[in-house]
């Protein structure tokens, strides 16, 4: 069954501790510890734990949210863009969200090439192609399968891992005497920029949904607020980031990804290199899985190409592999600033649009033939993002600019909210609903 084709039928949906597994693999990223330390370095330990807080209260409602309406209707994000944008419109949903995944592909997977290259030396680019190699097979099978098993038995020595640097790095270091005392720059108090800081990985929304339709609906209260909500996001962003601020300010290593790697192969050893390959290797099955699923969608709408999945699990692979080869890092941020606009907009247009079902015996119509080319919905994602990226660009220099995040989210609301009043989404009753379950909707 092609993943992002189907409408996710009752009898497939993974079982409650098998999902969570599956999905607490995203909690091992050292992407984590790294935003979390570049949020310490730019405004200070006490405006980035404000910030932090604030991001799980925010991740932790819109989360359960989000969750509740994948795991009611079954729906992908490529799917429920279908219904909010149209055939045309949710195309650019899709690209947009593997393009992300493969950037997280690409940093992740740099973090263990660069953690063996260190260790045994080598060729680095030798060491990319075998990152890229040995994830692909992983990501090939079907999640339910394997992911959560995975992720159950690696879970744990990633925990342990990260109470061990801890330990080791204050054994020879001592603990720090000052953790990131700096002052805030820039025209807003430091723990709103910490907040934005955070709203720029508000891509793991997305990742949200296509992992909760995958779950039952009997389960959506445990998933709202254990799997997908509050509970997984302090653990992800505040135990991961304190952490990695407390080891990076013990062990006096630079604030990168780099810096994150000597510092654990510093304080740990081989050990250290362990709980870097696991937790990378964790994060990124997820990562390939939904690259793949939404190169999947994306090739499906866009040029009518039928391929299995693992096709495009080999097509993610080598495109992370290319683009760790080059010199991608200064477009690539850019690149990520951007679709983040565009992934703050689809959230906010996402809450409005369940917002204005709520009620309503019915679910999202997400077949090709009963929805238009384009909506006005689409108009106001594009409206919403084009605004949000001219305000990216001069980030820093204004508040207006520096608010670029938040701007961008009210005006998809508002725009999203006459969009639909305009044109109201089709819908289709709910007990009418299991009918289309098991069609193919490409």
């Amino acid at each position: 069954m092609a993943y992002a084709d189907y409408v996710m039928p009752a009898s497939e949906r993974a079982p409650r501790w098998s999902l969570s597994m599956a999905w607490w693999a995203l909690f091992s990223a050292m992407f984590w510890i790294y935003v979390a330390v570049a949020s310490a370095g730019a405004v200070g330990l006490i405006d980035t734990i404000i910030g932090m807080a604030l991001t799980v209260a925010t991740y932790g409602v819109i989360n359960l949210i989000l969750s509740r309406h994948a795991a009611r209707t079954g729906l992908t994000v490529e799917l429920t863009s279908r219904s909010m944008f149209g055939v045309v419109g949710s195309a650019l949903a899709t690209l947009i969200f593997a393009a992300t995944a493969i950037y997280y592909c690409v940093f992740e997977g740099s973090i263990i090439a660069i953690a063996f290259q260190k260790t045994f030396g080598g060729e680095l680019n030798l060491w990319y192609a075998a990152v890229v190699a040995y994830a692909i097979p992983l990501a090939s099978g079907p999640v339910q399968r394997w992911l959560d098993r995975l992720n159950g038995i690696l879970l744990p020595i990633y925990a342990l891992g990260l109470i061990l640097v801890v330990v080791f790095a204050t054994v020879q270091n001592g603990a720090p005497t000052s953790v990131f005392d700096v002052a805030a720059a820039g025209p807003l108090p430091g723990w709103v920029t910490s907040y934005l800081i955070y709203m720029g990985v508000w891509i793991m929304m997305m990742y949200t949904f296509d992992y909760a339709r995958m779950g039952r609906k009997q389960d959506e209260r445990f998933h709202g607020q254990f799997t997908f909500g509050w509970v997984f996001y302090f653990f992800t962003f505040i135990v991961n980031g304190l952490v990695g601020i407390y080891i990076i300010a013990a062990t006096g290593h630079e604030g990168s990804e780099t810096g994150v790697v000597d510092a654990f192969l510093g304080s740990m050893g081989f050990f250290g290199l362990l709980v870097i390959f696991i937790s990378q290797t964790r994060i990124n099955t997820a990562n390939y899985f939904l690259a793949s699923s939404n190169l999947d969608a994306f090739a499906t709408r866009v040029f009518r190409l039928a391929l299995p999945r693992w096709v495009w699990v080999i097509v993610a692979g080598i495109i992370t592999y290319v683009l760790m080869l080059t010199n991608v890092v200064t477009w690539l941020l850019k690149a990520l600033a951007w679709q983040g606009v565009f992934v703050v907009a689809w959230v906010a247009i996402a809450l409005v649009f369940i917002w204005m079902l709520r009620g309503k015996d019915v679910v999202p119509e997400v077949r090709r033939a009963y929805l238009p080319a384009v909506t006005l919905g689409a108009l106001a994602w594009i409206v919403a993002s084009a605004v949000g990226i001219l305000l990216t660009e001069l980030a820093g220099a204004t508040v207006f600019g520096a608010l670029a995040p938040v701007i961008t989210f009210a005006i998809a609301a508002v725009g999203a909210w006459a969009a639909f009043r305009l044109q109201p989404p089709r819908t289709i009753a709910t007990d009418d609903a299991p009918r289309i379950d098991e069609q193919h909707l490409a």
